[in-house]
């Protein structure tokens, strides 16, 4: 996945960090990303997101509001307000790139952001929240117990994270006075509220009030086992595959043109996980993901190697036969193949070569009225398909090293 460094000037002009994380295949969409309150664009739950919508073809921009992460600026002078007017920043910067962003997704405190930006941002068609508060003030009860100094002294830093932060009375009153339902209530995008029950940073009675505060077309769905980080690989896989699925019924995605720097017919394979072993497989306007069993470190949301190697057998066998039956005009009404693959000695299979080989055990159910002539024909042409051959006779593969892109 091709990823740049960008930077554009903020609400006030300084200096945002920023990534831009791009699609290897065809641009479809853009998205805006927002994270959570004193987080940074580079939280897993933000990386994963950015990274699986990516693989679907959506371009993600996720950038550090002003004055965190590895963005320019004093948190201590921003508040909730200017996070609005750094997203709108953002949207503008997209824009000027000829990307304006048709998705914006937010996290916690960015979901409630992304709600507020929303109807200021033209090209916006669908809005996201990830575990965001119906109330901005509800991220005061991170810091309670300074609240009475805030208000005192003007200001006063607060232990968030591990990590030491001024919070000044003006950040205060201004997240305070910052409400949603009329935001909610203009929103014009379709609106998807995701949210865990076991939430315990922002409560999912939060998810309820913004529901009920939107009109249609708006969803919700559970994030039945993440965190309010959503900080396993898993939740936040989950949570990006469902944004994609979603957000194609209220996105206008144009249908994919080959890129010129991927020739027709070329199986573009990318790690989606560096920490396991999920990939990313694209060719074309198609995807789909391998993985391998838990038993050895994966995590089975994907078919392994050798499955899709199974796969493309089944099916070329299948296709095959009803080709073959379709010339003759014979009654097939429906073809299903099984296939199982084991390593077995080569002595075992009549083979004089020492070790083990591949054995793929194929399985074929004919259905239709056909004569036993006609069944026995069909399975002599199964032994024709191109895919059985090419197992059959072997192949050769050749290797070499490219550059990376980006």
């Amino acid at each position: 996945m091709p990823s740049e460094r960008v930077t554009f000037p903020g609400h006030d002009g300084t200096e945002l960090a920023a990534r831009l994380d791009l699609p290897d295949g065809p641009h479809l969409a853009t998205a805006l990303f927002a994270h959570c309150f004193t987080c940074s664009k580079d939280i897993p739950a933000a990386r994963r997101i950015a990274a699986r919508l990516a693989a679907m073809g959506i371009a993600v921009l996720r950038f550090d509001f002003t004055g965190l992460g590895h963005s320019e600026g004093e948190f201590a002078n921003t508040n909730y307000s200017s996070n609005v007017a750094d997203l709108l920043k953002a949207a503008e910067y997209l824009k000027g790139r000829g990307m304006a962003p048709a998705l914006l997704i937010g996290h916690s405190l960015g979901g409630a952001a992304v709600i507020s930006a929303a109807n200021q941002i033209a090209s916006v068609r669908a809005v996201v929240t990830l575990g965001a508060p119906h109330d901005p003030a509800h991220i005061t009860e991170n810091f309670a117990h300074a609240l009475p100094e805030i208000a005192a002294k003007g200001v006063a830093s607060v232990d968030l994270g591990g990590r030491a932060f001024c919070i000044s009375r003006a950040f205060v009153e201004d997240v305070q006075g910052a409400k949603l339902d009329k935001a909610l209530h203009e929103m014009k995008a379709a609106l998807l509220i995701m949210h865990a029950p076991r939430d315990e940073v922002v409560g999912i009675d939060n998810a309820t009030k913004i529901f009920l505060a939107k009109k249609h077309p708006k969803s919700f769905v559970t994030l039945d086992t993440a965190d309010h980080l959503i900080s396993r690989g898993e939740d936040a896989e989950y949570a990006a595959e469902v944004i994609a699925a979603w957000a194609r019924r209220y996105v206008e995605l144009p249908a994919p043109a080959p890129r010129p720097d991927t020739p027709e017919g070329v199986v573009r394979v990318a790690e989606a996980d560096p920490d396991g072993f999920l990939q990313d497989v694209q060719s074309g306007p198609h995807h789909l993901l391998a993985d391998e069993p838990r038993a050895v470190g994966g995590t089975e949301r994907g078919l392994s190697p050798y499955g899709l190697l199974a796969a493309g057998l089944g099916a070329c066998t299948s296709m095959t036969i009803r080709m073959y039956a379709r010339r003759k005009n014979w009654p097939l009404t429906g073809v299903s193949v099984d296939i199982s693959h084991d390593k077995q000695h080569a002595a075992d299979v009549g083979n004089g070569t020492p070790g083990k080989i591949d054995r793929f055990t194929r399985e074929i159910r004919l259905c239709g009225d056909l004569d036993a002539e006609q069944r026995a024909r069909l399975l002599e042409i199964a032994d024709k398909c191109p895919v059985h051959r090419t197992l059959s006779h072997g192949a050769q593969v050749d290797s070499r090293l490219v550059e990376p892109e980006g």
